[in-house]
Formats: C-alpha cells, sequence, structure tokens
C-alpha cells in the first residue's frame, strides 16, 4: 500500500490536452512555471524526452538553492509523464512522480502523484507545506496555458 506515502495533487485546467502536455515538455516553457509560487527555476540541462533529464536549481524567495533533477521514465504524448525526482545526486532519497492529462469537461484534469520512500518522508514534505505550495505550482501552470 503506498497511499501512505503519497501527495496528490489535482487540478481542472481550462486549456486543450495539447497546450497542457506542451507546458510540461517544452524546454522554454517547463522552466517558466514549475515550481510555487515566488521560486524559480535555473535550468542545467533539460532534455525532457523518455530516458532524458531536466537538472536544475530551484531558487526560493528567500534565494535559498535546492537542486533538482527529474529523470524521465515514460513519456506518453498528451496523456502521462513519469519521472524520477532527487537532489540532483545519487545518494539523496528517490520520489517516484506520475503526471496525468485527461480530458474534461472545460479542459484538461492534470493529477500529480508523487510517491515518498517512506511515509515519514511525505509527512516531512507535508509538514514543510509541500501540498499549499503544490497547489501555487499548479496554479502558475494555469495561468500560462489559459491566457
Amino acid at each position: 500500500m503506498t497511499e501512505d506515502r503519497q501527495i496528490t495533487l489535482s487540478r481542472l485546467i481550462r486549456a486543450p490536452q495539447s497546450r497542457v502536455w506542451q507546458a510540461w515538455t517544452d524546454p522554454q516553457l517547463l522552466p517558466q512555471w514549475f515550481g510555487p509560487e515566488g521560486y524559480s527555476c535555473q535550468t542545467k540541462e533539460i532534455d525532457l524526452r523518455e530516458g532524458g533529464v531536466w537538472r536544475f536549481d530551484m531558487i526560493g524567495p528567500d534565494g535559498k538553492v535546492w537542486a533538482n533533477r527529474h529523470r524521465i521514465t515514460r513519456h506518453d504524448p498528451e496523456r502521462r509523464i513519469e519521472f524520477i525526482l532527487d537532489s540532483d545526486d545519487d545518494a539523496s532519497p528517490r520520489m517516484q512522480v506520475v503526471v496525468t492529462m485527461e480530458p474534461e469537461a472545460d479542459g484538461t484534469r492534470l493529477t500529480q502523484v508523487m510517491t515518498f520512500p517512506d511515509a515519514a518522508m511525505r509527512d516531512g514534505a507535508i509538514s514543510f507545506g509541500a501540498v499549499e505550495l503544490g497547489k501555487t505550482t499548479l496554479s502558475k501552470l494555469a495561468r500560462l496555458v489559459e491566457a
């Protein structure tokens, strides 16, 4: 059972599935919106195809920097992206992230499920504000593609 190790975010985005997909897979667009409100991404390397990697620093509003690496393991056009998320080193814990996009009345239902190595790590992320911060990330995506 993995539910005690997961955070799930879902949002109806009032844009066609193709436009939401493009925001996730265009190397110019993804860094523009990815990350919570007030955070920015500085890309080191980006290849958003299956088997590719996105290495970047996420910079918080206070200037704190978090190294990130997304290793893309599945890439089903306009429907699903899966990647392994870590701190850009092979020793850090790895999270599995699954993003699905389904057509829905008035737009696209985006669902993102992050599975942590254990419940304690998930609980720590929730305490840090991961759910609220994740919702602001999806708001930034919506602003970009709904425009």
